[in-house]
């Protein structure tokens, strides 16, 4: 019997598949993620209501679409910014954003 080796995490009694480089993270589903003029941001909407975000999450949640891996994602955002050093900040937003069930991710 082999051992299999989960690359998971624990979090509020739920077990979640930890964040990886090779993750391809996007936006649950029962959440929807647009820009709204009136506020000059991004906000997610969900049936209960609305979170508002600020620019930073908004960048990063914006390029979640379960098409780019949080590599992409991470090269994505320091080219748009003219940064590095990105890559820590940006999974542990993803890693929150997973917490708050607003993303998910193979």
């Amino acid at each position: 019997m082999g051992t299999e080796r989960c690359n998971c995490i624990e979090v509020r009694g739920r077990v979640l598949t930890a964040l990886t480089l090779q993750s391809i993270p996007r936006v649950s589903p029962g959440f929807r993620l647009q820009y709204e003029p009136a506020q000059e941001c991004h906000v997610l909407l969900y049936p209960e209501g609305m979170v508002k975000l600020n620019q930073t999450a908004g960048e990063i949640l914006s390029r979640c679409d379960g098409q780019r891996s949080v590599t992409e994602v991470v090269a994505e955002l320091e080219q748009a910014f003219s940064t590095t050093g990105l890559e820590t900040d940006v999974m542990a937003f993803m890693t929150l954003a997973k917490e708050q069930l607003w993303l998910s991710w193979e």
